[in-house]
This record gives structure tokens, C-alpha cells and sequence, in this order.
């Protein structure tokens, strides 16, 4: 993921340093990009961590119901 991302913001760069501009807009065109990337990197991340935050609730979940199911077993055997 990490490779895409600097692939993605060297052809962006290589893309507006080769269009014809004045240096100040291209600049700011750069910087623009960079928030833009640095924004979508976020919002990946953040989803990520949803994403995560959501797999340790279900796998808590389904942890404690096996625990709960094996008590249940083991209370009725003996």
C-alpha cells in the first residue's frame, strides 16, 4: 500500500511539474496534491481502524458466547 501511495504522489508531482505553469502555481498545485493525498491517506486509515475496531467486537463477541456455551456444557455434564 505504501508503494502505491508514493507511486501516486510521484506521478502527480511528475504531472504538474511537466505542465506548463508559472513556478508559484506549481507550487501551489503540489502542495494542493499533497493535501489531497494526505487527506485520502487518512480517510484509508481511518477506515482501516474502523474496520479493525469492528473485527475485535465480533471476535469478542463470538469469544464469549463459546465461552458461555462451554460452561453451559460443562454444567450440565457434571
Amino acid at each position: 500500500m505504501n508503494k502505491l501511495l508514493t507511486g501516486l504522489a510521484v506521478g502527480v508531482v511528475l504531472g504538474i511539474l511537466f505542465a506548463p505553469d508559472k513556478g508559484s502555481a506549481t507550487r501551489q498545485k503540489i502542495a494542493d496534491q499533497g493535501r489531497d493525498i494526505k487527506d485520502k491517506f487518512n480517510d484509508l486509515v481511518d477506515d482501516l481502524m474502523h474496520k479493525f475496531d469492528e473485527t475485535i467486537d465480533d471476535v469478542t463477541e463470538n469469544a464469549e458466547e463459546f465461552a458461555d456455551k462451554a460452561k453451559a456444557t460443562m454444567a450440565s455434564k457434571g
